[in-house]
């Protein structure tokens, strides 16, 4: 009876969001994308997100909807429609098949479901231009998906200089919407991986390293919205950092299109 509560709430909020979208006052409303796991011993799916990510957007503002990774064109193309903005969550390693390379012994892949899922919403929700933000795996895969591809491991193939499953410092670039968002060049970020992005895919730019190298975060440079950033900033204690980034998705989700 739960579940169906559940389900049936989040078909009342998408019927919503053509309503909320005709008004300008109405808040923006802010997709997230969610991780799929299967109960093999229950027979059962379940759709999970970190409460985390929903709460950096509702004090921002936002309206958070998490959204079930279902494979359907109309349904992926509604999303797209009628969402303001997108979050990106974290989750497991992009299969390697995707970019053209063997998988490394340390690569846990995402499920099936969740991978052609997401990929189709990234590259539709690139091409209709609206604001994004990608966390972590969300960052990896939106460079995937435009063309990019992974350093599989960290640990073994960039060394263990950062620890990149706690606290380090990032550079950011100065003239990066990043650099604008946070009023810094420099931050002490919170990241949990053991990929990070190689190759740039299309119509994206470095705009923050770690001292080993590492690529921190990414922003779009075609002319929308789109921020990229390896660490998790909706987990951080400090809540000046986390409002700042999803603030700023925020805002440029609300502006009328």
């Amino acid at each position: 009876m739960k579940r169906l509560l559940i389900i049936l709430c989040f078909g009342l909020l998408i019927a919503c969001f053509g309503c909320q979208s005709q008004s300008t006052t109405s808040a923006p409303v802010i997709g997230i994308t969610s991780v799929y796991k299967l109960d093999e011993q229950k027979n059962a799916a379940h759709t999970l997100v970190n409460f985390a990510y929903v709460r950096a957007v509702a004090e921002n503002g936002g309206v958070p909807v998490v959204l079930p990774t279902v494979d359907n064109e109309a349904i992926l193309r509604q999303y797209v429609e009628q969402l303001d903005g997108l979050v990106l969550v974290g989750g497991a390693d992009i299969p390697p098949s995707a970019y053209g390379e063997q998988p490394h012994e340390t690569v846990i892949p995402l499920l099936a479901q969740r991978y052609n899922f997401e990929r189709k919403l990234i590259a539709l929700w690139l091409a209709g231009g609206k604001p994004i933000l990608g966390v972590c795996l969300g960052m990896q895969f939106t460079n995937v998906v435009s063309g990019g591809a992974m350093v599989q491991d960290i640990p073994s193939q960039v060394g263990t200089k950062v620890n990149h499953r706690g606290y380090h410092h990032v550079q950011i670039e100065p003239e990066s919407s990043l650099a604008q968002i946070l009023g810094a060049e420099e931050a002490f970020v919170y990241s949990n991986h053991h990929q990070a992005v190689r190759d740039i895919g299309n119509d994206l730019r470095i705009i923050a390293h770690s001292k080993d190298g590492v690529v921190e975060a990414l922003e779009r440079i075609d002319g929308g919205f789109g921020l990229f950033v390896q660490w998790h900033p909706e987990q951080m204690d400090d809540k000046r950092h986390r409002n700042a980034i999803y603030g700023a998705l925020v805002r440029a989700s609300a502006v009328p299109r």
